[in-house]
Parts: C-alpha cells; structure tokens; sequence
C-alpha cells in the first residue's frame, strides 16, 4: 500500500503550492488551503483509495460508467467528490488527470494559471 500512497502523493505534489497533511488520520492535499484529495484507507473496509474534489456532474458520470472503479464517498459525496478505488488494475494516467482536474476544482485562479503556464513549458 506505500506504494500506492507515494504514486497518489507524486501526482499531488507536482502540481503548483500542493501541501499535505494529515487529516484523519490519513495524508490529505491542499491546493492552498482548500482540500482537493484525501487519500481514503481509514474506514477500514478493506478497499484502498482516494477521494477527490470532481467537476459538476463528473462522479455521476464514472460511478455509473465504472461502478467497480469509482464510487460516490461517505460525507463529502453529496457536494460531487469522487471516490477512486486503487486496489483494482489502476490506469495512473487517467488518476493523473482525475487529480489534475480535482486540483482545478478547487485551487485559486492564479495557481490555476501557474499550472497552465507550466504545462506549456512541457
């Protein structure tokens, strides 16, 4: 499971100003001071993952297209985070994306645009 947390914690910190923290007890991104994954092992339900903050309408999306893969989160699922399982075959390009996106969801303009500035420059 490090593993899966490191893959999970590289994709965060790449993107502009991410901090992490732990918040229950598990490790948690911020883009500034807004949440944007949490990584989602301490409901001990034996499934890994993460959840997310996700664009309008995206979490209806996945989770009825891939129940097996995504889910709709306790607590925060009613504001439209999404919940990625990791404990099934992981495509880190398409978990990559869900991150980036989940990032813009929340992140101020100006670290959206150092993001957008930065991907030019690749």
């Amino acid at each position: 499971m490090d593993d899966v947390v490191e893959s999970v914690r590289a994709l965060c910190t790449a993107l502009p100003q991410v901090t992490e923290k732990i918040s229950h007890g598990e490790p948690a991104w911020f883009a500034g001071k807004k949440l944007f994954v949490m990584f989602a092992d301490h409901h001990h339900d034996d499934r890994v993952g993460f959840w997310c903050a996700a664009p309008a309408g995206v979490q209806e999306e996945l989770v009825a297209a891939e129940p097996g893969r995504f889910f709709r989160p306790p607590y925060v699922g009613h504001r439209g985070w999404l919940g990625v399982y990791l404990d099934v075959a992981v495509d880190w390009g398409e978990v990559g994306e869900i991150i980036e996106d989940a990032y813009r969801s929340v992140a101020l303009k100006r670290l959206v645009a150092e993001l957008d500035s930065s991907a030019g420059e690749r």
